[in-house]
């Protein structure tokens, strides 16, 4: 391990995890210098300090560890996350700024709220700021002024779904947004977004470095899919899971009113389908489950609308969960085009199954009844369930003990049941999907009875 003047402690991942996927990481947190300020923490009883030595081992079980400490070889871990007794910024006078970006999510404003709260509370930082619209409020020409956050304003914030600073996708230039945090005065920056906002913040801490400036950056995961690499699980993913069983409640009490008839729900997974296979999981009345990483035909014996079909037949009813990004063979085109934030905008999948399953069964002269519900926009606009408001409270305040210890390029993360820290470039180097060799795909398919859908 190197002094705290440089890099600290670094160490290397190469393993493979739970779910199959490959790491090959390098788990160095960047500093800003070193942290030679006592923490005004240090006067407070409930402090609870942990040090840049403490880690959290990227996993619980390791195959071969015999073999690896033989060859020299320490496990793999992440830095342990928490307040230090040293930090590097000085409270008086700080700065610091909050920008949220992308696409909503239960639990935003939580976050806000506990970052600003364990700023002034706990550091006695009071001046922090609300950068409006996402990075769109940092380039002077969309003339938006940044929102004065104190703990009066964020009072009762976490009662309300989206987030008070607003949101936007797409880009900026990196020097601009730069520019306005020099000019602004703004020590540290927290970033709460997705993929897409943590290429951005990689990029900020690169032209922060370049410029040799002070500033931290520092983000907290945020995106209803789940996909962020490196996170056991996002902040309002519960909330979205259990938003999404009141759709398939609903679907399956439709389905089972009627003969023949298909409750069919739609819930937000542009890569990822970790939502719908929950959800699947948890209820257990789902009898078709379609997410991006699993490929299936709908026609031929053995395809989808082949074993809807035996599923009537049956009995008479059926439940079918599918994820946006299901199917998208059936449904993009080439001039698709891609959103603001780079994606690659996606053909409805839902409003496609809903016809082409009534269009199959007038094909075999079986009269069906379709209930489509597509609760999206609902799922991902409502306040946090309490496990997210815990959850992200504990993002919020961690977030604020890295920044103030000079931490800098990185995410705080949950793991292996400890909230560690882990770089931008780690974070940004993969897209957690769901793995079909898993046990947590196996309960999906254990639940639904469903074959690989794949038609012979």
């Amino acid at each position: 391990m190197e002094d705290n003047t440089g890099m600290a402690c670094d160490t290397k991942v190469d393993l493979i995890d739970e779910l199959g996927i490959d790491f090959s990481l390098d788990t160095t947190i960047d500093m800003l210098g070193p942290p030679e300020i006592p923490s005004p923490l240090q006067g407070k009883s409930y402090s609870c300090f942990v040090s840049d030595s403490d880690r959290v081992l990227a996993r619980v079980s390791v195959k071969n560890l015999e073999e690896n400490l033989q060859a020299g070889t320490a496990p793999a871990s992440f830095e342990l996350a928490g307040p230090r007794q040293e930090i590097f910024f000085n409270p008086e006078g700080l700065k610091s700024a909050i920008v949220t970006c992308g696409g909503l999510c239960p639990g935003i404003n939580d976050v806000i709220r506990s970052i600003v709260l364990t700023l002034h509370y706990g550091y006695g930082a009071k001046y922090i700021y609300g950068i409006r619209y996402g990075l769109r409020g940092f380039n002077p020409e969309s003339g938006l002024s940044p929102m004065e956050l104190t703990v009066q304003s964020v009072n009762g914030i976490h009662e309300y779904g989206g987030t008070i600073l607003g949101s936007s996708r797409g880009p900026q230039p990196v020097d601009v947004i730069v520019d306005t945090l020099e000019r602004l005065g703004i020590s540290i920056l927290f970033i709460i977004g997705g993929d897409g906002t943590f290429r951005a913040g990689a990029g900020i801490a690169d032209e922060v470095r370049r410029r040799g400036l002070k500033i931290s950056i520092v983000a907290v995961p945020k995106t209803i899919d789940n996909d962020i690499y490196l996170v056991s699980k996002t902040f309002g993913f519960e909330t979205a899971v259990e938003m999404a069983c009141q759709s398939i409640r609903c679907a399956h009490t439709e389905a089972t009113g009627a003969p023949n008839c298909i409750g069919l729900v739609k819930v937000m997974g542009r890569y990822s389908g970790f939502i719908a296979a929950a959800a699947t999981v948890a209820l257990r009345e789902v009898n078709f489950c379609l997410i991006p990483e699993s490929d299936f035909d709908l026609d031929g014996p053995g395809g989808f609308l082949d074993a809807l079909e035996k599923r009537l037949d049956a009995r008479s009813h059926a439940v079918v969960v599918l994820a946006e990004g299901a199917g998208q063979k059936y449904v993009s085109g080439p001039e698709q085009g891609r959103d603001l934030s780079g994606n690659l905008k996606l053909g409805d999948i839902g409003i496609f199954m809903r016809d082409r399953i009534k269009e199959h069964f007038r094909n075999v002269n079986k009269e069906v009844f379709v209930r489509y519900i597509d609760p999206s926009y609902i799922i991902r606009s409502v306040p946090a369930n309490v496990d997210d408001r815990l959850y992200c409270g504990n993002l919020g305040q961690n977030a604020v003990h890295a920044a103030m210890a000079g931490k800098t390029a990185m995410m705080v993360s949950y793991w292996n049941d400890r909230y560690v820290h882990v770089p931008l470039s780690a974070a940004i180097s993969k897209r957690k999907m769901v793995n079909l060799k898993s046990r947590f795909w196996m309960s999906v398919l254990e639940s639904t009875g469903q074959s690989s859908l794949k038609a012979s």
